[in-house]
């Protein structure tokens, strides 16, 4: 591929979707069952490579809850090769859920649905799958008992509505909740689709998903082979990356290339899939040898990096620890470093009629005050509505002084102009031998 051979190539940090397969997990478990109703038939054979995610519960669709959950799952699901090509959030309303299973399993392979398992009339979820499969419900004695024992341990009456937990369908198997009482379903759809249901909560729908859903996946099939890449900027905007990068680059269908605005951050999303002839890894390198060329000096980690971890780690690397002071930014230094655990020391001074100070004298005086190896010094002063930033570095190699304007006032500003500052260090590190 002439590009990638054209310019060096920039090791990034690599998100495999490639899931090794995994044995069925075993479905005795002492305190939480796990019962396949018997007599339905083996579905056919059919890769999971596409889905979609629905999350039920009326809380999400008037604006009580926030759904969390679509993000965690449509994450797991990307990494591992599979397409989330629609994400919804549904009342409970038995005829809107029926309608929404129905017309997804028409466009993919694996239909997750999240909430709805609760024992209380609303919850719908088990009625509406039941529907859609055509399916009656029945109690299963085995997950009855373990959910009477629950009760029975805390010497409580077990209430009847939670008898609704137990039931499940001929099609279905049980997926045991060992944080909750709502088990989950896998049902065996007869084209080979699966629909699966989880709970609401994230602390039961975590560990159900990595425990039971996954491995499932896996043993069936998921995904193809894939590869992203994420690249993190600064000192860019979006709108001007999207115009460097280009439309023929941001609109080509594999590899695709994104760009999301982020607080802290500018990221370009590199996302291949294997074709014939082409690993994703080959395809990736093209595309992200492209957006290096035009992009590469405004790259300053990859993946999910934060400012703290990539400062941490060139820190790390030295042996080094940082004191900071910072002059009218509100704190947003501490703010933007608070994970950083070599910063012993962090001085937030808001005084916006202080007297003007040299910054490459603060840092100085920060860091033999802290006793740390590295001193930065930051003062924020407004400039015709915006925010200028003035820096100072000390370290054992010597000082150097910058100075950035940050768009916007006030917090925004600030924050702006606290990762100015954190960008000009981290290069400045970079640049410097240890």
């Amino acid at each position: 591929m002439g590009t990638a051979e054209s310019y060096q190539r920039v090791r990034a940090t690599r998100h495999r979707a490639r899931y090794p397969p995994l044995s069925m997990p075993d479905p005795s478990h002492a305190q939480r069952p796990a019962a396949t109703a018997p007599g339905h038939a083996s579905p056919a054979p059919r890769p999971i490579l596409t889905a979609e995610l629905l999350a039920v519960g009326t809380e999400l669709t008037v604006g009580e809850t926030t759904d969390t959950n679509s993000g965690t799952l449509a994450r797991s699901l990307v990494a591992h090769g599979v397409t989330v090509g629609r994400v919804s959030n549904l009342p409970d309303d038995r005829a809107v859920v029926v309608e929404a299973i129905r017309l997804a399993l028409t466009r993919a392979d694996l239909v997750l649905t999240t909430g709805g398992l609760g024992p209380t009339p609303d919850d719908l979820t088990r009625e509406s799958v039941a529907e859609v499969c055509g399916e009656s419900v029945t109690v299963d004695q085995e997950i009855l008992a373990w959910l009477q024992g629950l009760w029975a341990r805390r010497r409580l009456p077990f209430p009847g509505t939670n008898v609704k937990q137990a039931w499940v369908i001929p099609s279905a198997t049980v997926l045991p909740n060992g944080n909750g009482t709502a088990p989950g379903w896998w049902v065996d759809r007869p084209d080979g689709r699966v629909i699966v249901t989880l709970p609401g909560p994230p602390r039961e729908l975590g560990p159900m998903w990595e425990g039971e859903v996954l491995p499932r996946l896996a043993a069936r099939g998921v995904g193809v082979d894939s590869e992203v890449r994420t690249l993190r900027l600064t000192g860019i905007g979006e709108s001007q990356v999207a115009e460097l990068l280009g439309e023929a680059l941001l609109r080509a269908p594999n590899p695709s290339v994104a760009t999301y605005a982020r607080h802290e951050a500018v990221d370009v999303r590199v996302s291949a899939r294997a074709e014939a002839g082409q690993s994703a890894a080959a395809l990736a390198d093209e595309a992200e040898a492209a957006v290096l060329a035009v992009l590469g000096d405004h790259v300053w980690a990859r993946g999910d990096t934060s400012w703290a971890g990539a400062l941490g780690d060139v820190l790390a690397e030295r042996g080094w620890t940082l004191a900071t002071t910072e002059r009218d930014t509100r704190g947003a230094l501490v703010s933007l470093l608070r994970t950083l655990d070599r910063l012993p020391f962090a001085e937030v001074v808001n005084d916006p009629e202080g007297p003007a100070s040299d910054q490459v004298a603060e840092a100085e005086r920060v860091r033999a005050q802290a006793g740390t190896d590295v001193g930065l010094a930051i003062r924020g002063t407004p400039a015709r509505g915006e925010m200028r930033v003035d820096i100072g570095i000390a370290t054992p190699g010597g000082t150097h002084r910058d100075r950035k304007l940050a768009l916007l006032r006030g917090s925004q500003g600030a924050d702006r102009a606290a990762i100015a500052a954190t960008s000009v260090l981290l290069a400045h590190l970079r640049a410097t031998k240890p």
